[in-house]
């Protein structure tokens, strides 16, 4: 409590300082970075020193394409955010950025909870699916470090092209349009997906390697909100699947609910069919979800011992064997 009080205080200061001056130093914006970080740690419950580092390191506002900037919030709409008002920039509120897509910068808080519940570790290889402009690609970019490899991976030409230019400051970063049901195409060690799915993708089930972790949301789709337009997630969560170092055949994956959460939705086959989403809303009707210990991966599981259950894949209550 006080060290949100005493965020507040600074925010407070810096704004009455900047009005009277009209002008933001590289040492103020550096302030305000550092503020917003150990903000978000305290938001997304969280005690994460290179995490916060990496959050106050990289500059939010070039991911957001050019100024005024559109923050986006249930409580108080669509608003413009100017140059002059950066540190607007740096409160846990949605951007803009592909609104005919329905496609924004996300919640700061939210993903300080999945970064943090993901992990990656210097050197290792990461794949950011569904990068956007590559704000959270660089935040991965600085946890793995000048040794790591960082694969970011965008299916929207326009968006995969602006990501590239505002990661050129990362040297391990490697920028692909694509479809991210595809990728990784070799074992990665962390898989972040920032999209709504129905499941996950097999690619990111099989290549992900022995103790590495996937982070993805799944959910059921809503409605579009104009014919034509995109849909987000009606109900949905974020799910963490760890590879044990050591697998046993058919023991499956450990599983784990971290929070309930609403992205965009995937579209082509991580949407899912007719059956796929059928099944998940019933499963996302009954409780039980934050006792999900395993997924089985085309693999027999009895379905009264899971969440939730079809032929290929299902998310278990019992653990994987030690």
């Amino acid at each position: 409590m006080f060290r949100s009080r005493g965020l507040h205080i600074f925010r407070a200061v810096f704004i009455r300082a900047r009005q009277e001056s009209g002008i933001v130093s590289g040492t103020e914006l550096a302030a305000i970075r550092r503020a917003y970080a150990r903000q978000m740690m305290i938001a997304a419950g969280v005690l994460d020193a290179p995490l916060e580092r990496a959050y106050a390191a990289v500059p939010r506002e070039a991911f957001l394409g050019a100024p005024p900037w559109h923050a986006v919030s249930a409580f108080r709409g669509s608003r413009e955010v100017c140059a002059q008002d950066i540190e607007r920039v740096y409160e846990d509120v949605l951007f803009a950025l592909a609104p005919d897509r329905g496609v924004n910068n996300g919640s700061p808080s939210l993903h300080a909870a999945m970064l943090h519940a993901l992990g990656p570790m210097p050197g290792e290889r990461v794949l950011h699916v569904g990068a956007g402009t590559g704000y959270y690609t660089a935040i991965l970019a600085e946890l793995a470090g000048p040794s790591g490899r960082v694969q970011a991976i965008e299916v929207d030409p326009a968006l995969a092209k602006e990501a590239e230019r505002n990661l050129a400051p990362w040297a391990n970063v490697e920028v692909l349009r694509g479809d991210g049901a595809s990728w990784p195409q070799a074992s990665a060690a962390r898989i972040y997906v920032n999209f709504g799915c129905a499941r996950p993708a097999a690619a990111w089930i099989e290549r992900l390697a022995p103790g590495g972790r996937l982070v993805f949301p799944l959910g059921v789709p809503s409605a579009p909100s104009w014919s034509g337009g995109p849909r987000h997630t009606e109900v949905g969560a974020v799910l963490v699947v760890e590879r044990p170092i050591v697998q046993r055949g058919g023991a499956g994956l450990a599983a784990r609910w971290l929070s309930h959460a609403s992205f965009v939705f995937a579209e082509g086959t991580l949407a899912g069919d007719a059956a796929d989403r059928e099944a998940l809303a019933r499963a996302f009707g009954r409780d039980g979800i934050e006792f999900i210990r395993s997924l089985q991966w085309r693999h027999p599981a009895d379905p009264a011992r899971c969440w939730f259950w079809s032929p290929g894949w299902s998310l278990g209550f019992d653990p994987v064997p030690e």
